[in-house]
């Protein structure tokens, strides 16, 4: 039975009923803020409240007609206890979480089945923002359009296909929004993007086209902030569906593309051509051997010997819109189709609208190949290996190689880089030899401001924070990125214009610092390992407000990750529910075989 987010502090009535439990549970020896007990074997997955022993009198109490009808209710749960646990049963489940327990009101314990040393730039991930137990329980799991956070501004209305406003939030725990109203807009077209920041009517721009970077630069009403191109942009393929199930295809497709002529044609300063799939910024990165050299003759020779010596006919699948790892997405597309089709194979273009793409790419939907990319959420291997290579991954490669998942889960494991070299080497050498996809751009990219906006700053994971930034005299500051968010449940979504949508109004146990990779205290003051790294035992900030008016406590931290985690769990829905990025960077769900509440 699930118990959810009950807490004594927003019922008055619950309170005087735990006063008249409390002399009891004195006489018996219990301790409201004990730890829980580290899960068995024997131990059913749970998520639930420490539920007090029934005493004599319960016992001796015949039940009514009306009591067995009732259903129990949350009132009733609050009184039994209060303090969320989220356990698997063991660590068999492939996962690397075992428990997530709320320890006190203000205490939140991860246990993990394996040391995870990247626990911390996980964590300050947005998909793993907090949000209220009951506005998770009022929403049935999905808070699409109405996220209720921490953070310096919320939402206040949400125009489909116009506008996202947000308004400051006058009860913030940090520093207050430098502006009372925030807006988001966008459009596909570059070229409309600058000239509305030209003629004022938006303060700033993402992914100017790379014909304007120049005249961005030499503009002097505006300001040009460059990113590192800590990015991929990929040609991916499936190899559930045939012809991509034969590994000499593959190959064949990433010996037959002329990757330096895309980046040479269609990408802007700064860029380069990605040598391996993680940019060789990222400690251990580009270890192990480089990716193939352009050879459409060898290309065309492996073709004929995996049995299609005349080509086949496939199709290209993408989204319209810029990213930074893929600044000319149309264009891309027609050279790659005419680049095919000089080692013959004949490409239909399929363009497909943005959130039923990204689905249907991480569902492995997608039967020929697809236009994707990646940019950095934290700078670790993990985030770009793991997701897309290891266990819990996406599953937009189909079948999983099991030689490159168990390498990924050795590396993962320790914390020293140089420890870890070798194992990446080895999976860098196992995704080329496998080639699931073609590596083809680390894109160069940039922020356009006005020139009077003060605080004004570039990413390198794509998560300006805008509550630092000071439109002149303006209280307003109106922001145009490239696509409307999926949503704002963050939780469930991949995409980068909705992460950076979620960022301005959610807050996670840990941050990254604005404008950086590094990470810093947010909801939580301090998350300490053990000694071992098994276990992260983060405190929480006290007085910390949600829009709504509630307070953060612990049992928020755990319904907020227990609902992505347990995939039987009643609110475990979100937008798709695939919950994909606690899936890939937590090694899986736990009760998923027969859980219906995905479905």
């Amino acid at each position: 039975m699930y118990v959810v987010g009950t807490h004594w502090r927003r019922q008055a009535a619950l309170l005087l009923l735990l006063a008249l439990f409390l002399p009891i549970l004195a006489a018996c020896g219990g301790q409201q803020g004990a730890a829980p007990e580290a899960p068995t074997e024997a131990t059913e997955p749970t998520t639930e409240t420490e539920a007090e022993a029934p005493t004599a009198a319960d016992a001796e109490e015949e039940p009514t007609e009306a009591d067995a009808e009732e259903e129990p209710t949350e009132e009733t749960a609050a009184a039994e206890g209060d303090l969320l646990v989220v356990s698997a049963p063991d660590c068999e489940y492939g996962g690397i979480l075992q428990e997530i327990a709320a320890i006190d009101e203000m205490t939140v314990q991860f246990t993990m089945c394996r040391p995870d040393p990247a626990f911390p730039v996980k964590a300050a991930f947005v998909p793993f923002s907090i949000q209220p137990s009951e506005h998770l329980e009022a929403t049935d799991g999905s808070p699409l359009e109405n996220p209720v956070g921490t953070g310096p501004y919320m939402v206040d209305t949400w125009d489909r296909g116009e506008q996202v406003v947000y308004s400051r939030f006058a009860d913030y725990w940090g520093d207050p929004a430098q502006t009372e109203t925030l807006v988001f807009r966008w459009s596909a077209e570059a070229a409309q993007r600058l000239l509305e920041l030209q003629t004022g009517t938006v303060d700033a721009i993402d992914n100017p086209a790379p014909d304007d970077f120049v005249n961005a630069e030499e503009d002097e009403n505006l300001q040009l902030i460059e990113r590192a191109p800590l990015n991929i942009f990929y040609v991916g393929m499936n190899n559930t569906y045939p012809p991509f199930d034969n590994e000499q295809v593959r190959q064949a497709i990433a010996m037959g593309i002329d990757r330096r002529r895309i980046v040479d044609n269609f990408y802007p300063p700064g860029s380069s051509v990605a040598t391996h799939f993680t940019p060789c910024a990222i400690p251990n990165a580009c270890v192990g051997e480089e990716w193939y050299e352009y050879d459409p003759e060898r290309a065309r020779e492996l073709l004929a010997e995996a049995g299609y010596p005349e080509g086949f006919e496939t199709e290209i699948a993408y989204r319209d819109v810029v990213r930074s790892y893929l600044p000319e997405p149309g264009v891309v597309a027609q050279d790659l189709q005419a680049q095919l089709a000089e080692i013959g194979i004949t490409t239909e273009i399929n363009v497909m609208e943005s959130g039923a793409f990204i689905a249907a790419a991480d569902a492995g939907e997608l039967e020929g190949l697809h236009l994707l990319g990646w940019n950095a959420d934290y700078p670790d291997m993990t985030n770009f290996v793991d997701f897309h290579f290891g266990a819990g991954a996406s599953q937009q490669f189909g079948e999983k190689f099991e030689d490159i998942t168990s390498t990924l889960q050795e590396a993962a494991s320790l914390a020293d880089n140089e420890e870890r070299r070798p194992l990446y080497e080895e999976a860098n050498n196992l995704i080329k030899e496998h080639a699931p996809m073609v590596p083809i751009a680390n894109g160069g990219s940039a922020v356009v401001y006005q020139a009077d906006v003060a605080g004004a700053h570039a990413s390198p994971l794509s998560n300006e924070y805008f509550a630092v930034v000071q439109p002149g005299e303006r209280d307003t500051f109106v922001w145009m990125q490239n696509a409307e968010p999926i949503s704002l449940y963050c939780a469930d979504e991949t995409d980068g214009e909705s992460l950076r949508a979620c960022e301005q109004v959610l807050e996670g146990l840990l941050r990254y610092e604005v404008g950086g990779t590094e990470v810093e205290p947010a909801l939580a003051t301090a998350c300490e390992p053990s000694d071992d790294l098994t276990v992260w035992t983060c405190s929480l900030r006290e007085g910390v407000m949600f829009h709504d008016g509630s307070e953060l406590d612990a049992n928020d931290v755990v319904m907020s990750w227990a609902v992505q985690w347990d995939a039987s769990h009643p609110l475990h829905v979100g937008n798709t529910g695939a919950f994909t990025y606690f899936s890939a960077l937590w090694g899986g769900f736990i009760n998923e075989e027969g859980g219906d509440a995905a479905e």
